[in-house]
């Protein structure tokens, strides 16, 4: 017979699990706000003979843990609850029951109820709302609640306002222990239809309906990172190098950086980060890119040509030479390899004495007379003249040509000219630049000496050099 009782209940029991379940997709609640959804199943016990038999509050509590006299229980999964969350620690439920009464209330004998053995069967709705008080030493959970359902006691029925206390115990985050008490005060003035009583309820809690998209073992709805698996104290967020800064903040995410560089690496200490550093290796300047400029010129050391001497950009950062040490850089002199002055360039200048010493040479160039062509007693004359002129590099000379007044005007003026270029395309031809020099002839013009006389004529017929400035 007692297998027969638990065959029929677990019968009764599948259809309470879809009536409940049908009943729950309309409910709106949850565990918590991580998993808003819970189911719990397991045996539930009714106190349907001390409770509702004794008189007073104080009797119906007194042997509160009197199963063995007072309690139904089937040995079998006998209630099911499904519930969610709904914010502030409340959630909202059903459960659903079912039970054979063994011990139960009876007409009244001498002024009291009695308690009888019965065999009734038992089913229960009720809505359940649940406060919870907060985890206790993160495993237990103590909560209450209250609510309304119907009870049903073989062909009789009546609604039932409902309180009572209850207890989780967590093993995880989303499995636990429940364990419930509660006390169902009947609508039915007539305790032997369906009376007052208490129901306990022990069971397995499963709560679910998280959503964690990438795994990481925290919600969505808390994971600033959802994609993305990551970690609990960047708020789900990753940080692959493991400096501190999550991988979307993190400028250089394979590299263990600094926060102040937006976590990239900056391995020679220089405030530059490795990222932004030509020099990565070695501590610079930020107006080099990171660069060192030992000599302090403003070019890196890198593509410094003189690194440990200063110089000009221009000369790839060395500084420029003076070839013969007069003080005018070669760059600025004229004469790199001859002494002169800066006045002149770093060329040597020609002083009056030089001048004198050339046309000391010029006095005694010799033409064939009536012509222009240079005496051969003459070409050793010039190649001193040469030799002068090209000890100032940078000078310039003007060959002059001038006759006495003897013969034509035109003749004479035409004769100074022709002897002027020829000495002077003697000199370009043996070695002087043709830039430095030019020729001019003046004819009788400017005379030296008395042309009333044959020595002050000897004298006005010369060739003169003249230093052009």
């Amino acid at each position: 017979m007692y297998c027969k009782q638990i065959k029929t209940s677990m019968k009764h029991l599948n259809k309470l699990v879809v009536a409940i379940f049908m009943f729950a997709g309309l409910s709106s609640q949850a565990q918590d706000s991580n998993n808003p959804w819970a189911i719990s199943f397991g045996a539930n016990a009714i106190d349907g003979g001390r409770v509702s038999a004794a008189e007073s509050v104080k009797n119906q509590f007194s042997e509160y843990f009197n199963a063995k006299d007072f309690w139904s229980i089937v040995p079998a999964v006998s209630y099911v609850s499904v519930s969610r969350y709904v914010g502030d620690n409340f959630s909202f439920g059903v459960t659903g029951s079912f039970n054979k009464i063994e011990k139960f209330v009876g007409p009244k004998f001498e002024g009291d109820y009695v308690v009888n053995r019965t065999d009734l069967t038992y089913y229960g709705i009720d809505g359940v709302i649940n406060y919870s008080f907060g985890n206790l030493l993160k495993y237990f959970e103590p909560t209450a609640h209250i609510g309304g359902g119907y009870t049903f006691l073989e062909d009789n029925s009546a609604g039932t306002v409902n309180g009572g206390i209850g207890l989780n115990i967590w093993f995880t985050e989303t499995v636990g222990l429940s364990l419930r008490s509660t006390y169902k005060h009947s609508f039915e003035e007539d305790r032997s239809v369906v009376p007052s009583h208490m129901q306990h309820f022990a069971g397995l809690t499963f709560k679910f309906g998280g959503k964690d998209t990438d795994g990481d073992g925290i919600y969505d709805k808390d994971d600033a990172c959802p994609e993305e698996a990551g970690l609990k104290q960047y708020n789900g967020c990753p940080d692959t190098d493991g400096d501190g800064i999550i991988d979307r903040d993190d400028a250089c995410r394979d590299e263990f950086g600094l926060a102040e560089f937006q976590g990239c690496p900056d391995v020679d200490g220089d405030g530059i980060p490795n990222k932004d550093d030509a020099c990565p290796d070695v501590a610079g300047l930020k107006a080099l890119n990171g660069c060192p400029d030992k000599d302090g010129d403003g070019i890196a050391d890198k593509e410094d040509g003189c690194p440990e001497v200063k110089g000009p950009k221009e000369n790839n950062g060395c500084p420029w030479p003076d070839r013969d040490g007069d003080g005018v850089l070669d760059k600025d002199d004229k004469c790199p390899d001859v002494k002169g002055t800066a006045a002149n360039n770093g060329c040597p200048e020609v002083t009056e004495e030089v001048v004198k010493k050339l046309n000391d040479f010029a006095k005694s160039i010799l033409f064939d007379t009536g012509k222009s062509t240079i005496k051969a007693s003459s070409f050793e004359t010039l190649a001193s003249i040469k030799n002068v002129m090209n000890e100032y590099p940078s000078a310039r000379f003007r060959i002059e040509g001038h006759t006495d007044n003897t013969g034509r005007l035109a003749t004479n003026e035409r004769l100074s000219k022709e002897r002027a270029a020829a000495v002077k395309d003697y000199l370009i031809a043996n070695g002087v630049a043709a830039s430095r020099l030019e020729s001019e002839g003046y004819g009788p013009s400017k005379p030296v000496a008395d042309n009333k006389t044959a020595a002050g004529r000897a004298q006005n017929r010369r060739t003169e050099v003249v230093v052009i400035k």
